[in-house]
């Protein structure tokens, strides 16, 4: 026998699994919209949606769906991000569904899954960001520029692009100005962000504050350490350093290898203003606040 705890959570997760597959297949003949609620008032404020689960067969839903979170000062700093090749559609949605349940600033996921990720996300204050030239920034600035034009179409927010790194070590300072120019400029068109990531494992200290100048002269709203793809992530080193170069006004993502609260307080602390991380739930629990 499972206990009411263990009862209550499995229905939880197929009343949300049967929601997204039914506004799925609806999006394909209707384009029906999606059902907003993961925090416990969809059979208050969406009985359509509540319907249609009940239609599929199912017996009993669930009023009750997750938690408050716990911190949501840390909450709000924090990119929810799942951007490994094999994540599936499934993946995704319990990601979208933590990032509405806690207060995540985004969720950050792979070009393929903004349509999706957006559905899930609507109506709450989760942004959606994406990834532009990645993970090896070595696409030409006409095609970041599409990507970005084809995300915001998608429904993303925030484009986190990928710095020509070879152009930079080539000290081809042109072609980097225009490579970030190109898609800040996109970006921007489309009322999104524009974070532009420099790998910092992959840069001498010289190169880092070259990469940080350029962005910020080339219109980027964020200057962001890593890929996750790299050689290394966030340091807090790096994250002083890149403060210090662009000054106030602009935001610095750490992101690579930020697993607890501690971390990311370390960041925070050096000048980050957000924290890109697959452990962000961790990171609001260990804060106790």
């Amino acid at each position: 026998m499972y206990d009411q705890p263990t009862i209550e959570r499995i229905i939880e997760e197929v009343t949300r699994e049967v929601i997204l597959r039914l506004d799925q297949a609806a999006g394909k003949t209707s384009g029906s919209s999606t059902c907003n609620c993961t925090d416990g008032s969809c059979v208050a404020n969406c009985p359509t949606h509540v319907d249609k689960v009940v239609e599929a067969g199912a017996s009993r839903v669930t009023s009750v769906l997750g938690s408050h979170p716990v911190n949501g000062r840390i909450a709000r700093k924090i990119d929810h991000t799942l951007l490994k090749p094999d994540a599936s559609q499934d993946q995704i949605a319990q990601l979208c569904y933590e990032a509405r349940t806690y207060e995540f600033a985004s969720v950050c996921v792979n070009p393929t899954h903004v349509k999706l990720a957006a559905q899930l996300l609507k109506g709450s204050s989760v942004d959606v960001c994406t990834v532009v030239g990645f993970p090896l920034g070595a696409t030409p600035p006409t095609v970041k520029a599409f990507e970005t034009q084809q995300a915001i179409r998608d429904g993303a927010t925030e484009i986190d692009m990928v710095i020509n790194i070879g152009a930079l070590k080539s000290k081809d300072y042109k072609m980097v100005h225009e490579d970030v120019g190109t898609v800040a400029r996109a970006a921007h068109a489309g009322n999104a962000l524009l974070k532009v990531i420099i790998e910092a494992a992959l840069l001498t200290d010289e190169e880092k504050v070259i990469a940080c100048q350029l962005s910020r002269a080339a219109g980027a709203d964020y200057v962001k350490t890593s890929t996750g793809f790299g050689p290394g992530g966030a340091t807090v080193e790096d994250v002083a350093l890149m403060r210090r170069v662009v000054g106030p006004d602009i935001g610095i993502k750490a992101a690579g290898g930020v697993g607890s609260f501690t971390d990311a307080q370390a960041m925070i602390a050096a000048g980050a203003t957000r924290i890109g991380a697959s452990a962000g739930i961790r990171i609001v629990s260990e804060s106790g606040q």
